[in-house]
């Protein structure tokens, strides 16, 4: 039972990365092509991510109150609907509307999938099972950007067959059996939610990192960097090839690196892929006038660093009390917001003032100071305490 559930699990994750990886480049695209300033497309690009932080307090209630299964099925509920619209209307403000309300069904679906697998997922196992749940999210979000080419031929087509996928990913979640988190009794209220993110605070923030870095960079990435590189050369379908590159790599790595975490702790592969991340991006700045050798040196950068997000999940739950994995998990997710919200409006700005720097610096530089602090003040395990 619990394979068939996982399976069912990260196969909708799947098409929900395949939906975030289009809409980030198509968006971008279809709004440079329209004339919209950089800032502005990287404005439009934090309304999924201004959806997560706002649905984010409200998220830990109803699923120990109604369990994973209701969740996961609003949430994809409302992603497809909202991807079905994106046609009818196209205007800055609406498809703004409508990313926001995608960020509030994607962090529920994902909110409630990774809290669910972390919590039947055993210890000597952990790292397994989340970066299949990465892997899952890479796959389809590799497969995302290529379908921006289809803009040329109409541009509601991307919309339209997205949209189908989710419909499809949706209707497995009915076969699951409902299941609910470890209960808190004596916190079960917004204040002692609020209360609960303190205490997840207090055992967790370093793991929160990862995450917030891998937001960053995926939504800068995605969102501003096809602008950039549009502006230095390059073709439509050659930024595809080199975002699917880099989403390609992740998926490479990303299971091998979740086992060795698991051997090998979680700290030092993270130390590893974040200083290895600071080395290829540094490079990539240098080879940016080259599209063979940048899409090579983004390749091993997606497999250096493609498998940050779901290895900081990993280690927030090594470093979490069980009956505060709901909170943990959904803080992940606000500090992936924070920096997915933080990437394309720094990348647009970046752009806009700094034409003579290469667009990879705010990534390297972010890389090294993330390196720094985890040698510094990473955990070890505290798995076994309660809060």
């Amino acid at each position: 039972m619990n394979r068939f559930r996982f399976w069912i699990l990260v196969s909708i994750v799947a098409i929900s990365g395949f939906s975030q990886g289009m809409l980030l480049p198509l968006i971008a695209i279809i709004f440079e092509n329209a004339g919209v300033s950089s800032f502005l497309n990287g404005v439009n690009a934090t309304a999924l991510y201004i959806g997560v932080l706002l649905a984010s307090p409200f998220m830990e209630q109803p699923l120990r109150k109604y369990g994973y299964k209701p969740v996961i099925i609003i949430g994809g509920l409302l992603v497809f609907l909202s991807l079905a619209m994106f046609p009818l209307w196209k205007t800055f403000w609406f498809w703004f509307v409508l990313r926001l309300l995608i960020g509030i069904g994607d962090h529920a679906l994902h909110f409630a999938t990774q809290t669910w697998i972390t919590a039947f997922s055993p210890e000597h196992r952990r790292g397994r099972n989340i970066s299949l749940y990465g892997l899952f999210f890479g796959i389809g979000f590799a497969a995302g950007p290529l379908m921006t080419p289809l803009v040329q031929i109409n541009e509601a087509l991307p919309f339209i067959v997205s949209s189908v996928l989710c419909l499809i990913g949706w209707a497995f979640v009915f076969f699951l059996h409902n299941d609910y988190p470890e209960q808190d009794i004596q916190m079960n209220s917004f204040f002692h939610t609020l209360k609960r993110f303190k205490l997840a605070w207090k055992y967790g923030w370093i793991a929160f990192l990862p995450p917030l870095t891998y937001g960053f960079l995926e939504a800068s990435l995605n969102g501003s960097f096809p602008v950039y590189a549009l502006r230095i050369g390059f073709e439509v379908s050659n930024v595809s090839i080199i975002l699917a590159a880099f989403a390609i790599g992740g998926i490479v790595f990303q299971l091998p690196l979740g086992m060795l975490s698991d051997k090998w702790g979680r700290k030092n592969i993270l130390v590893a892929v974040f200083l290895l991340g600071f080395i290829t991006f540094t490079t990539a700045g240098f080879l940016e006038g080259y599209f063979f050798g940048l899409a090579i040196t983004i390749f091993l950068a997606g497999m250096f660093v493609g498998s940050t997000f779901s290895l900081g999940i990993a280690y927030m739950t090594d470093l979490m009390p069980k009956n505060l994995l709901p909170t943990g998990n959904l803080m992940c997710g606000i500090f992936f917001s924070f920096g997915s919200l933080l990437g394309p409006i720094l990348g647009g700005l970046f752009i806009q003032l700094f034409e003579g720097i290469s667009f990879f610096t705010i990534i390297s530089t972010l890389f090294l100071v993330i390196t720094i602090l985890l040698i510094t003040k990473g955990k070890k395990s505290l798995v076994g305490k309660t809060a």
